[in-house]
Order: structure tokens, then C-alpha cells, then sequence
């Protein structure tokens, strides 16, 4: 892979906590960015943002034609799925919505000769749901998929959408020959993190069975340029760099999702559980990675 600073990457959707925290550390490192926003809302973190190596579109994942134009000359794809404004809650329905959106991407990508590399944002949850998950003794990692059928009995919209997402964009990318990795991220913490988001559906299950994991937005962003950069990455990778596992831990959180609301600064249940998810295969990889500003040559 040619050096960043030769390269023109596409950041779709821009306009969402990662893509704009994406968008800025990737300039600082000395690329050109296609950043793809929805609405013309989107464009309010950009204002004022005169970077000559910024170029701002408007594209629909559902309108193939605008996808192909955003992607255009560029050598990498960061692909973050954000749900159209007049579905902003996650049913049984999102899932065929968010699938669709997959494909067409992914399909833009195989027609787009430039195209090096693609970087799939999905979700922990796609990994962590199924029948009697918590009788094994392994922790739970990159090779696990959450099974379907649990997801739709227990209408957990959020990991079934991205599971079948998932699924059909590497189903794509094996058909067409794309190099795709993809970073199956815990629940992203931020300005935005509230109790509706859908990811928190079956929480405590989560909490209990050790796998509710959590990322910061730095975290985040270093690991999807780390997989992009580095030609060895393949495959999944589990992206957390929090477990909640303790009583101090889920009061934080809590406060968190219901900050405009006091909430006890104590818990009643003093249990620890073990933690039953693993993240190994990318702590591994970012160890020599180096965050932050990278000169240009």
C-alpha cells in the first residue's frame, strides 16, 4: 500500500462522532479525505473547516451512483452505517435497510479500480449473542457470530442488523475480491450516548455474561487507521478498550446514559464478573502503533 500521505480515503458518514473524529485525525495525518454526509445538517462540524485536502459530498447509501462518484480516485473506504433520518429507531426493519445499504457500497467498491482497501465498522454485538452462551469456557472473539434466530426471538434489532449487514458485506467482498477488514466496535461513549441507544438492548445480560464492553472515540478511530495502514490486518477485529464488569463500573455508565438525572453512587450488588470477551487480535496489532500527527515527507 502506497504511502498516506499519496492517498485519497472516503469517510462514509462523515457526519456521525466517529466519521468526524475519523475525518480530522486522518488529515492530520496527512491525507485526502472524501468526507460523504446525508443531509445538508451534516455539513454544520465542517463549517468554517478549510482544509484544502477536504472534499465534502452529499451521497445516499441507497443511491448507487452518488456512492460511486464519493469513492471516486480514492485507494480506502471507512464505512460507518447511519441510519436515514426518518428511521432513527432500530426494528426488525432496519435490518433489510441496513443490508441494502451493504450491498450497494460494497458494489461501488468491487466497480471502483482504485479501491485498496475497504474498513467495515460493525458492532460487538454481532458477535455476542446465542443459545447458552455463557456454558463455554473460551472467551468470546473475532471467530464468534451471533446467531440470528436468538436475535430476531429476542428482538434484538441491533445485533441482528448487524450481523446480516455483516455477513453481506464480506459475502460481497469474497465475491468480488475485496480486501475488507472489518472493526466489530463496543459501545461507543460520547456526547451522543444516551439510554435509547439500541446497542444497550439486553444490557444486562450483557453485563452479567461479562461481554458489555465500551470504546472512547480515540481508541476507535486509531484502530480503524491501524487496520487500514498495516497490510498484514485481515479479517475481524473486536474493538473495546473498556469491560463493565463491577458495580462502579455500571454506576458510571449509568450516569453516563442518564446524565440530566441523579443516580446512586453506590450499588447494592457487589458482584464481579468474569470477563468472557476477548479483543487480543487487535491489542496485538496496535502495539507499535503510532497515534497522532504523522509528519509529511
Amino acid at each position: 500500500m502506497a504511502s498516506p500521505h499519496a492517498q485519497t480515503v472516503c469517510v462514509m458518514d462523515a457526519s456521525s462522532h466517529l466519521g468526524i473524529n475519523l475525518v480530522e485525525r486522518l488529515l492530520e495525518r496527512g491525507y485526502t479525505i472524501h468526507a460523504v454526509i446525508q443531509n445538508h445538517e451534516d455539513l454544520q462540524p465542517f463549517k468554517g473547516y478549510e482544509n484544502k485536502n477536504l472534499r465534502i459530498f452529499r451521497s445516499d447509501p441507497f443511491d448507487y451512483q452518488s456512492i460511486m462518484d464519493a469513492i471516486k480516485g480514492c485507494s480506502g473506504l471507512f464505512y460507518t452505517f447511519e441510519p436515514p433520518q426518518d428511521q432513527l429507531n432500530y426494528d426488525e426493519s432496519m435490518t433489510e435497510v441496513e443490508v441494502r445499504a451493504a450491498h450497494n457500497v460494497l458494489e461501488a467498491c468491487a466497480q471502483t479500480e482504485t479501491m485498496a482497501k475497504v474498513v467495515f465498522t460493525s458492532s460487538v454485538t454481532a458477535a455476542i449473542w446465542r443459545e447458552n452462551r455463557n456454558t463455554t469456557t473460551a472467551d468470546l472473539d473475532e471467530k464468534n457470530w451471533s446467531d440470528t434466530n436468538f436475535c430476531r426471538n429476542f428482538k434484538l434489532w441491533h445485533a441482528l442488523s448487524k450481523t446480516v449487514a455483516e455477513k453481506t458485506a464480506w459475502a460481497m467482498a469474497m465475491d468480488r475480491g475485496l480486501n475488507m477488514v472489518s472493526i466489530n466496535a463496543g459501545l461507543l461513549t460520547g456526547p451522543d450516548l444516551s439510554i435509547a441507544n439500541p446497542y444497550l438492548k439486553g444490557a444486562a445480560e450483557m453485563y452479567e455474561g461479562g461481554v458489555l464492553v465500551t470504546v472512547d472515540v480515540k481508541f476507535l478511530v486509531d484502530a480503524h487507521i491501524c487496520v487500514f495502514e498495516d497490510p498484514s490486518t485481515y479479517g475481524r477485529y473486536l474493538c473495546f478498550n473498556h469491560l463493565i464488569n463491577r458495580p462502579e463500573d455500571s454506576v458510571k455508565l449509568a450516569q453516563m446514559l442518564v446524565s440530566a438525572t441523579p443516580y446512586p453512587q453506590s450499588c447494592e450488588d457487589s458482584r464481579i464478573f468474569q470477563q468472557r470477551i476477548s479483543n487480543k487480535k487487535l491489542n496485538k496489532l496496535m502495539v507499535d502503533f503510532t497515534s497522532g500527527i504523522q509528519l509529511k515527507v
